[in-house]
């Protein structure tokens, strides 16, 4: 059970209380005034990015200090958390509203709008702060060519989506916005600046999930599929027994592998640590 689970979920999935989404949290102002700022620069995010490449060339020591002080601001302010799409399917079903956003990662680091964010709210869309305060930004990058700026879909056109990113190997995962406060869920790949932060700097500002992927040898053929689709580099195979492997110590439980296996091979246990 992680640390958020016992800090804001009475041991339970933090994210699956619905009292980490209500709106009342919205009037904190430091959190109004952060979330606005958060959506104001996407420049800010490639500059963060680029900043870790130099922490990284640093010695050792100094990385050993300065790396857990920005983890520890970022679990107060603006953390993530991988969840399996059963837990989706579980949010979505005490929320009231979804919106969906460009993704401000995307921007930051291709420049383009791609639409893999969802806001999520207690009260209906048109009744939502995150919603008003968002769209009160004006950030060029929430219009784009097609000038759609937020839109409000249904959950079941939600979950679809969810579901084909999935396939296509999209991580799904939970963000706090002032923590404990949830804004939204993503849909996470290499182009994602806390993908980037987590596994390609050494800088885990995103948790792996409460599961762990195993693999049922005798249902595995040896296709290899969800090695290809696995964002972690956590499965190996071996060419002699012509099955996958999962390395627990590397999954982050996201379920893209299972969702990719044709043969049903791959579940998700319970995380024992």
């Amino acid at each position: 059970m992680c640390q958020f689970c016992h800090q804001h979920g009475e041991g339970k999935k933090w994210y699956l209380q619905a009292e980490n989404y209500a709106e009342h949290l919205l009037n904190d102002i430091r959190r109004s005034k952060y979330i606005q700022h958060f959506f104001k620069d996407p420049q800010r995010l490639r500059d963060r990015i680029e900043l870790l490449d130099t922490l990284n060339r640093m010695p050792a020591f100094v990385q050993a200090v300065i790396k857990p002080a920005i983890i520890g601001r970022m679990k107060k302010m603006h953390y993530g958390q991988v969840l399996p799409i059963e837990d989706v399917e579980e949010i979505f079903g005490f929320v009231n509203s979804v919106v969906r956003l460009p993704c401000i990662c995307r921007q930051a680091s291709l420049g383009t709008e791609e639409r893999y964010c969802y806001g999520l709210s207690m009260v209906p869309a048109d009744q939502s702060k995150l919603k008003g305060l968002v769209e009160a930004v004006g950030a060029d990058y929430l219009t784009g060519p097609d000038v759609k700026g937020l839109e409000t879909v249904s959950k079941e056109e939600a979950l679809e989506h969810f579901r084909g990113l999935e396939k296509e190997g999209l991580i799904h995962s939970v963000w706090t916005f002032v923590t404990p406060f949830i804004g939204g869920i993503c849909n996470c790949d290499h182009d994602c600046m806390a993908f980037k932060a987590t596994v390609m700097k050494s800088l885990p500002v995103m948790a792996g999930s409460e599961y762990v992927a195993q693999v049922e040898p005798e249902l595995c053929n040896g296709c290899r599929r969800c090695i290809r689709v696995c964002q972690f580099g956590a499965i190996n195979f071996s060419l002699a027994r012509g099955k996958v492997m999962i390395e627990p110590r590397f999954c982050y439980g996201c379920g893209v592998c299972r969702a990719s296996c044709v043969k049903e091979a791959i579940t998700l246990t319970e995380r024992c640590i």
